[in-house]
């Protein structure tokens, strides 16, 4: 069974330092919320997690089935099971989402075997249009250019796809309700409930209640100021709903 562990985690842009002490298990089978308004670490947390260059990590942590990633890029913690839902996908014009999906398989392959010649069209097309059956996908879809004219919705629903394809053991979310209505928000988030088993923990970034009405949560932890501050099951969510963040502010501000 994997497990994603961030132990004491801090990390700092341009000397502001951003995360300040974050600590947080999910293991495989297990849907994780991390919520908390504008600007407390949320999204920082999803980039250093996934290895983006930009941020320094000055101590602590993360570990993935008790090995630390640190050292590693992110197109390798991408093979070792990591997966990064990005708020907002950006369009690739000219590129089929089922080129730049056979592209990725293909990447693994090779870093894994360099005499790999990667997968037969055949059998990437059969692959292909069993991911998109089971999220109940159009056909279709895959000879789109990824992300371009795309809704919210399909955006989020390319994602989703990637994820599928990929199959990674840890998935993290970020803030994937931004921007979609009600009729994407469920679609969306019936296909990651079709993808959940217990070879897959998720991380779903959130400001709202209303995603993890579909994308019912084990646990849910609150953010501020670049720390987890409270933990708890959905419960936490809907007291947040109803009262907002204030009163966890003055709770942890005394």
């Amino acid at each position: 069974m994997s497990t994603l562990e961030i132990r004491d985690l801090h990390v700092s842009i341009d000397d502001n330092e951003i995360l300040k002490g974050v600590n947080l298990t999910i293991n495989a089978g297990e849907k994780h919320a991390l919520m908390g308004p504008n600007g407390t670490g949320k999204s920082t947390l999803s980039y250093v997690i996934a290895g983006h260059p930009d941020y320094e990590i000055t101590q602590g942590d993360i570990l993935l089935n008790g090995e630390s990633i640190l050292e590693m890029g992110a197109d390798e913690r991408s093979r070792a099971g990591i997966f990064l839902a990005f708020q907002y996908p950006v369009a690739i014009p000219g590129v089929s989402v089922a080129n730049f999906l056979r592209t990725a398989l293909n990447a693994r392959m090779r870093a894994e075997d360099s005499e790999s010649k990667g997968m037969p069209i055949p059998q990437f097309r059969r692959l292909l249009k069993a991911k998109m059956d089971l999220l109940k996908m159009d056909h279709k879809f895959a000879g789109r250019y990824l992300n371009e004219g795309f809704s919210g919705g399909e955006k989020k629903r390319a994602e989703i796809l990637q994820m599928a394809t990929l199959e990674p053991s840890m998935a993290i979310l970020d803030e994937t309700d931004s921007g979609l209505d009600i009729d994407a928000l469920r679609i969306v988030s019936e296909g990651v409930n079709t993808l959940m088993g217990d070879s897959l923990g998720v991380l779903v970034i959130t400001h709202y209640q209303r995603i993890l009405n579909y994308i019912q949560p084990d646990f849910v932890h609150i953010m501020l100021d670049g720390k987890i501050v409270e933990s708890g099951g959905g419960e936490l969510a809907e007291h947040l709903e109803e009262h907002g963040y204030e009163i966890i502010r003055e709770k942890h501000a005394a």
